[in-house]
């Protein structure tokens, strides 16, 4: 028997059947095999969870919009707070109730520890051997630990109040000179600077703030933001990769990363070459009284490499993927509260006057506020927590991924499925939360639900496993610097103008244009 494609190799047939019309006729047979295939492949027999309507092959990608934690939360008003989307052919269960969360980050932490694989996270993240992409298991295990126990513990923590406080304490003297001028300030670039310096001399031991190769650092942090926050087709639908080829997304992303790569080479040698110099002078001296707690993170990883303290082998990438890891986990995500914070301080005035109050109790007419001082700051506090309700920095936290075929509320959830936790709208839960679209502070003067990850009413830094290790660091950092900022100034809004509470698009919610306001010195 002649088959079709023998036919059109006739001369005859092949001189008249143009490239054009093959096309016409091969494609409606092409798109009807992919849909019948996608539907095909949609029956089952399992327990779902519900989910909306899907066009094949993107299945549910164009509901996300520009705001994906918005649309998202507007599925789950119709379709229920566990529901699952398709993001090309990858199952999506999207989680927006506390309950769920718990399920995901509690009941189930272990099922969901995993992390899908993402190829700008690859690029960019050493193949993701960093702490918050890499795949659950013993590696994971052994970097976690190292993160935990020796770079974000509660006594480093505490360790590093000086570096914190000096860095707040420039920018205040920074803010006064524009105050004593009743000059407008970008306050966006302001907390963006300061939380950079502070990570850089955490993490690296000195600030990259000025001069050519700090300028180029820092263009550097806001590219490698930009392509780990862009959306990548090709994750949920392999075959259309080259459009985040064509884009540049992978070309810009292995630039990044090779630049990025280079400078921390050269920290790292130039670390190597002083704890030669250490070393030696404690030979010498035969000091030698374990870790200090001074030193900043490369050091002490370094010290962990030599002296193999984990009993777990960390090489040059491992210790250069942690790094990176505390900047694109520490930075981004810390400007964005003291930004929000302000910003919901400017537009509530009767709260900030209020808070001013409170600090005055505390510190009376003591210009700077220390961080021994904040203990006694219990509206700061209520301040920020309702900043992180209102306003999540990473409002669909990191997404998971199931590690095996399991059942969860009654629906069955196969190995695969991602799983994404909207903690936005959680925190905006009517059912949770008392008129949760106002900001009101007060509601967590009496009210002992928290961010560290077991109140599931609130968790902008997740929960569980996977949940972020640094949220003591950057709760300390957001605290001293807002309580400065309203300490030490009153702030205005430039004449004229209203704020504009739009928000960007990524991985990390922004304000969508900078924060410009004028301070005024506080009278005693």
């Amino acid at each position: 028997m002649i088959t079709f494609l023998e036919i059109l190799k006739l001369p005859e047939i092949s001189s008249f059947w143009s490239l054009q019309t093959l096309v016409l006729l091969i494609l409606p047979i092409f798109l009807f095999n992919v849909i019948f295939k996608w539907y095909s492949n949609s029956k089952t027999t399992n327990n779902l969870p519900p989910s909306p309507p899907k066009f094949p092959v993107i299945g549910n990608l164009h509901q996300l919009g520009t705001c994906p934690h918005r649309a998202l939360q507007s599925l789950a008003q119709k379709y229920g707070p566990m529901m699952l989307l398709h993001f090309g052919k990858v199952p999506v269960l999207v989680v927006s109730s506390a309950d769920g969360a718990c399920d995901v980050m509690k009941t189930h932490d272990l099922v969901f520890s995993n992390r899908p694989r993402r190829r700008v996270a690859d690029i960019l993240l050493y193949a993701s051997k960093d702490i918050a992409s890499a795949q659950y298991g013993e590696y994971w295990r052994q970097i976690r630990s190292i993160g935990v126990l020796h770079l974000l513990s509660n006594k480093r923590v505490q360790s590093l109040r000086g570096v914190r406080e000096e860095e707040t304490k420039i920018m205040m003297e920074s803010l006064e000179h524009s105050a004593s001028r009743n000059l407008e300030v970008n306050l966006s670039e302001e907390f963006s600077k300061v939380t950079n310096d502070i990570i850089c001399r955490v993490a690296l031991g000195r600030k990259y703030s000025g001069g050519e190769r700090g300028k180029k650092f820092q263009k550097l942090l806001v590219d490698f933001g930009e392509v780990l926050g862009t959306f990548d087709v090709g994750d949920y639908i392999p075959w259309l990769e080259w459009l985040s080829n064509m884009s540049g997304l992978y070309n810009k992303g292995n630039r990044v990363a090779q630049e990025l790569d280079q400078f921390f080479d050269e920290v790292i040698e130039q670390h190597i070459n002083r704890r030669v110099k250490q070393d030696l002078d404690c030979l010498v001296n035969d000091d030698d009284d374990g870790e200090e707690q001074s030193d900043d993170f490369v050091d002490v990883l370094l010290r962990i490499q030599k002296r193999n303290i984990t009993g777990f082998p960390v090489d040059i990438t491992t210790i250069k993927a942690l790094i990176l890891d505390m900047f694109a986990a520490g930075t981004d995500t810390t400007s964005t509260v003291v930004e929000w914070a302000m910003t919901e301080l400017l537009r509530h005035p009767r709260v900030m006057k209020k808070l001013q109050d409170d600090m005055r109790k505390v510190v009376g007419s003591r210009t700077h506020i220390t961080e021994e001082d904040l203990v006694e700051m219990h509206y700061l506090k209520a301040v920020l927590k309702e900043t992180l309700r209102t306003h999540s920095p990473v409002p669909l936290l990191v997404p998971r991924e199931s590690m095996q075929d399991m059942k969860l509320n009654g629906y069955d959830i196969k190995a695969g499925t991602q799983v994404i936790v909207n903690a936005w709208a959680i925190a905006h839960d009517a059912s949770i939360w008392d008129h949760p679209e106002e900001f009101k502070p007060e509601r967590f003067l009496n009210n002992s639900i928290d961010f560290k990850g077991q109140d599931f009413e609130l968790i902008p830094f997740g929960a569980g496993r996977r949940g972020c290790p640094g949220t003591a660091f950057a709760m300390a950092v957001n605290e001293v610097v807002v309580a400065n900022l309203v300490h030490q100034f009153d702030w205005a809004l430039p004449a004229g103008k209203e704020l504009d509470m739009a928000e960007t698009a990524g991985l990390t919610i922004h304000r969508k244009f900078p924060l410009i306001a004028i301070p005024s010195p506080r009278k005693a």
